[in-house]
């Protein structure tokens, strides 16, 4: 019952997500919706893996400094791993959530020199946090709250006198005596000077123009006397005039007129008291942020001696009433009931109902991405869904809670952004064709110096094992014809170290597969596709017999092209058609220019062309058998021709000669 009871000032776990880690927040009100749900009022702390690579950066260089300040025993690069999983950063952003989404709680708390960070791994749902994180300005801060405890804040007691032995320190310059109980004045008397000296305070309130303005009355201006800055002056007057009054009298009221002495309440208007009010409400007692962003002309010292002031006044002993009333309205606590369904993540049993996310088709044999156990009670889906990653229930748990793996892996930074990775095709086209065996050294030279990076995949001895042993669970084939598709590589080794065992004693046959060799294939393509002699350049083409007759008018290239009519045919035609034979060009079609291409985007200089008796032929092919030749070119193509159409027969006409030609009159 008492876990599950969730109070203002609890650092909780919020779900947003089923597959995302828990979101850490501290509850600072409850509040009860119309409908009747209750919506927490939360701040907002923030993981390592919320912020961006430079703050991390700047978040390592911190905790080094610590570490060497601290003095903290030396930890293993696993112990290092998992403690930046308990590292939080602090901000002053408010966010409204469902209470119905908190899934229990955890500690927070301030990192100081002496905790020992090790002590954080052995307890439970322990965080720390010692910088401010600024969502808006996107910055990492010192928290002002830090707590001084340490041996760099402790005083330096000196060592204690013997009996006997002086004290030969200046006591001037240690300290300054700003009043003697030992004088010569009774009580009375001292207090008869302060009377006198609110007095003369009210009389030079009276005087002064700005004072009464804000003090129209008499029993204001009194007031105003009456307060500790006057009997700090009083007081000050006769421990400097050696407790002689009658010198403190002429001090008091000197030849220009009575001293006014007045506070920070008195130099504040009330526009600038309300200021500090509405910063006070937004900021609470954070004095560098209420000075910076409300009251930036006046100092620090001025903004801390006005609050402890005004906490005297009845305004705020009206606030706090209201605050109190306010308080008494809103809820207390609330009480969650322990979440017990299923995650969507899971991945069930072959018997049972699959997942959302399609764990049902899951490869057998996959081991836990973080700790690589092959055991577990239940299995969770986790990653990239076609890298096909998964974890037991207790890294499970390690990754909603903590935000991250149990042990460093490379496939961590890609579940935790997918959208850091770069693109596969970051090559252009320049670096594709300097890379390509087809072109020309002298063209290779020229587009090698635009690559960016030149890299070479290499395969070991236990990837080529691997994909003989494992061939269910790689599927080359499909792999090579999804090659965008990733493949879990670690998943594919940890099954083949299983397996290898078994596999040694019965070994791989190699399927020897007879293929023509290369002259073979030069000769059966060479009779497919004979080359044919170009045609001489000293020709002139129809384009250029058409340039002469090309008129040079502004109107005619700026009008609309009109349509011609093709012989043969009622149907007209735009002049930029198709339909035309090509060669031919009418004049109302405006010249084309060449442009020059540039070597460096320039195609391969291997070409193939398709000929009118190929283009015949592959209309002949079936689909099917157009995929089966794109896929092992190396194949010959059988081409099944139909039978060509037979001769009809021709009607036999009557000879002109069989027959008389008889003419009737």
């Amino acid at each position: 019952m008492a876990a599950n009871m969730y109070r203002v000032g609890d650092y909780v776990y919020f779900e947003n997500s089923s597959s995302n880690p828990y979101l850490i927040r501290r509850i600072e009100e409850l509040n009860k919706t119309a409908n009747g749900n209750v919506e927490a009022k939360v701040v907002c702390l923030f993981r390592r893996r919320d912020i961006s690579a430079s703050l991390n950066t700047l978040a390592d260089s911190n905790a080094r400094d610590f570490e060497e300040e601290s003095k903290q025993p030396t930890m293993t690069e696993q112990q290092k791993h998992q403690l930046k999983h308990r590292e939080l950063f602090l901000s002053r952003q408010f966010e409204s959530l469902p209470a119905t989404h908190i899934r229990g709680k955890c500690n927070v708390t301030l990192l100081n020199e002496t905790d020992v960070l090790a002590s954080y791994l052995e307890r439970e749902d322990c965080f720390f946090y010692s910088l401010v994180f600024d969502p808006v300005q996107k910055t990492l801060l010192a928290d002002q709250g830090e707590i001084r405890v340490g041996s760099k804040y402790q005083a330096e007691i000196p060592d204690k006198l013997a009996e006997g032995e002086p004290d030969n320190r200046v006591q001037e310059k240690l300290e300054t005596k700003v009043w003697d109980p030992d004088n010569q004045l009774k009580d009375h008397q001292i207090d008869q000077f302060l009377v006198v000296a609110r007095a003369v305070g009210t009389f030079a309130r009276a005087l002064d123009c700005s004072s009464s303005i804000r003090q129209p009355s008499l029993h204001m201006s009194a007031a105003a006397a009456s307060r500790d800055i006057t009997l700090f002056h009083a007081m000050d007057t006769l421990q400097k005039n050696g407790y002689d009054l009658a010198r403190a009298m002429s001090t008091l009221v000197p030849q220009g007129g009575p001293v006014l002495c007045r506070d920070e309440m008195e130099e504040w208007s009330a526009s600038e008291a309300m200021l500090f009010e509405e910063a006070l409400e937004k900021y609470g007692k954070d004095f560098n942020d209420i000075r910076q962003d409300f009251l930036p002309w006046k100092s620090l010292a001025s903004v801390v001696q006005f609050y402890y002031m005004w906490k005297t006044t009845d305004r705020y002993i009206q606030q706090k009433r209201l605050k109190a009333a306010e308080a008494d309205s809103k809820l207390k606590q609330v009480y969650i009931p322990t979440y017990t369904k299923p995650n969507p993540n899971q991945i069930m049993t072959p018997g049972s109902k699959p997942g959302m996310n399609g764990a049902a088709g899951f490869q057998k044999g996959l081991s836990c991405e973080s700790c690589h156990t092959a055991q577990s009670s239940q299995w969770y889906a986790w990653g990239p869904p076609n890298m096909q990653c998964r974890l037991c229930a207790s890294c499970w748990i390690y990754w909603k809670k903590y935000g991250g793996l149990k042990t460093p892996t490379q496939l961590e930074g890609a579940a935790r952004v997918g959208s850091d990775a770069a693109p596969r095709s970051h090559m252009t086209r320049q670096e594709v064709q300097g890379m390509s065996p087809f072109t020309s050294n002298a063209g290779r030279a020229k587009l090698l110096a635009k690559n960016r990076q030149t890299f070479i995949l290499q395969t070991t001895k236990l990837t080529r094992i691997a994909r003989r042993v494992c061939q269910d669970i790689l599927q080359s084939r499909r792999a090579a014809r999804r090659p965008y598709a990733s493949i879990n590589a670690n998943a594919v080794k940890a099954e083949c170290m299983i397996r290898l065992p078994k596999a040694s004693k019965n070994p791989v046959k190699n399927r020897s597969v007879a293929r023509p060799s290369l002259v073979t294939i030069v000769k059966e393509l060479a009779i497919q596709a004979p080359l044919k002699l170009k045609a001489p350049r000293g020709a002139p083409t129809p384009i250029n017999r058409n340039q002469g007759n090309q008129p040079r008018s502004v109107s005619g290239l700026l009008s609309k092209r009109p349509f011609d009519s093709v012989k043969g045919s009622n149907v007209s035609f735009p002049a930029n058609g198709r339909q035309f034979t090509p060669g031919l060009r009418t004049t109302s079609q405006s010249v084309i220019k060449r442009q020059k291409v540039n070597q460096g985007d320039a195609p391969n200089p291997v070409v193939f062309v398709a000929t009118k008796e190929t283009r015949a032929l592959r209309k002949h092919l079936s689909q099917a058998e157009m995929r089966r030749a794109a896929r092992k070119p190396h194949l010959l193509v059988r081409i099944k021709l139909p039978l060509p159409p037979r001769p009809l027969p021709v009607p036999m006409l009557p000879s002109s000669t069989s027959e008389p030609i008889v003419l009737e009159d």
